[in-house]
């Protein structure tokens, strides 16, 4: 057997760890070889942190069993006996009881042993002068409900395993080195409080077994509180997200809308100044269909000054000796006229047109107006 991948608990929060393989002696007297990882955790506790060493057994169905768990104490330290530990330094933990592989490691169970042990120390300094103890007889674990739970079908321990291990199962201490000689500081004191635990007759009593439950039940309604609080601040983050873009389009909306009101006053102005436009130019035309049967054609159009006059009166004669030069060809093509004829008054008129184009030129100039030829 092998650690199976957890080889990151080292790192994790275990210091001085250890990884070997030892024998396990269980109550039945039957031993079995398997890995023990040895080491120190640190705690924090009442604001100084102190190293509960602590030893883990993996069975030979890890990961697919939980790892059996103790609190190893040191010659300067007493085990502390509560909901999750008892006489023996067996450790009992709801995620223990709730084993399930791939999603439990040895990581996250260490990881929630500093935070439960920061809470309820499972350890504390012996008095400087301490009274002799005669041996304790092992007991049964005082939460029954943390007990690891197997498949279906399958024994709390492999084939040959009894269901409780002996309380020290041949898992050797860790050295002495780390732990400074100083227990009165490096342990927390033992509070002066009764701890639940098992009673010396071996019997569990109905305060560990209530304790026990109401230990499972809060871990339980905090992991599913914590997740429900997950859940519900990642929906107000994407509810806030959603504002921000509302908001964002609500804002490109008010500005289309005042866009487009400055537009439509616009147009309303430009139909306006048309409509009138329109009116007079209507009246305009009304009055020139009026007088149009008094009016001379050449009178209709006045130049606003002579030059321009000069101008008109050009084009419309170097025009009216193009219309004639076209009626002569029309002439000579249908026979009125013969060859001599044009083209005596061709040449004429041609001269006349040359000269007055030559001076409708120069006073187009002199007006500032573009070339015409």
């Amino acid at each position: 057997p092998s650690a199976c991948g957890d080889g990151g608990a080292r790192h994790g929060g275990v210091r001085e760890s250890a990884e070997e393989d030892d024998v396990q002696v269980f109550n039945d007297g039957s031993s079995r070889e398997l890995v023990n990882l040895t080491g120190t955790i640190p705690v924090r506790y009442r604001g100084n942190t102190y190293n509960i060493p602590i030893c883990l057994w993996l069975l030979d169905t890890y990961p697919y069993n939980p790892p059996i768990c103790f609190v190893k104490p040191t010659s300067s330290m007493t085990i502390k006996t509560g909901k999750h530990v008892d006489a023996n330094g067996k450790i009992y933990l709801p995620y223990l009881h709730d084993w399930k592989h791939p999603r439990s490691e040895l990581l996250e169970l260490i990881q929630i042993m500093i935070v439960i042990f920061g809470e309820e120390p499972p350890v504390f300094s012996r008095p400087t002068v301490s009274a002799s103890y005669p041996p304790y007889t092992a007991t049964g674990p005082p939460n029954t409900s943390y007990m690891p739970g197997m498949p279906s079908g399958i024994s709390a321990y492999p084939s040959g395993y009894p269901p409780n291990p002996s309380a020290y199962p041949g898992c050797p201490y860790p050295p002495a080195g780390p732990y400074p000689a100083t227990t009165s500081s490096q342990y927390p004191s033992q509070p002066p409080v009764t701890t639940v635990g098992p009673s010396r007759d071996g019997t569990i009593s109905e305060d560990t077994i209530r304790a026990s439950l109401i230990s499972a039940v809060s871990d339980k309604l905090r992991w599913r509180m914590k997740e429900e609080m997950d859940g519900a601040q990642a929906e107000l983050n994407a509810l806030k997200r959603t504002e921000e873009d509302l908001k964002k389009g609500h804002q490109k909306l008010e500005e289309m809308v005042t866009r487009l009101d400055q537009e439509v006053a616009e147009v309303d102005k430009n139909i306006e100044l048309l409509k009138k436009k329109d009116e007079e130019l209507s009246s305009a035309l009304e009055k020139m269909e009026n007088q149009s049967e008094n009016n001379d054609i050449d009178e209709v159009i006045i130049p606003t000054a002579p030059l321009y006059k000069q101008i008109l009166n050009l084009y419309a004669e170097e025009n009216a000796i193009e219309d004639t030069i076209f009626y002569l060809g029309e002439a000579l093509r249908r026979g009125v006229i013969d060859l001599d004829v044009f083209l005596k008054h061709v040449r004429l008129l041609s001269r006349k047109q040359f000269q007055l184009r030559a001076l409708m030129q120069k006073a187009r100039k002199t007006a500032g107006l573009s070339d015409l030829y």
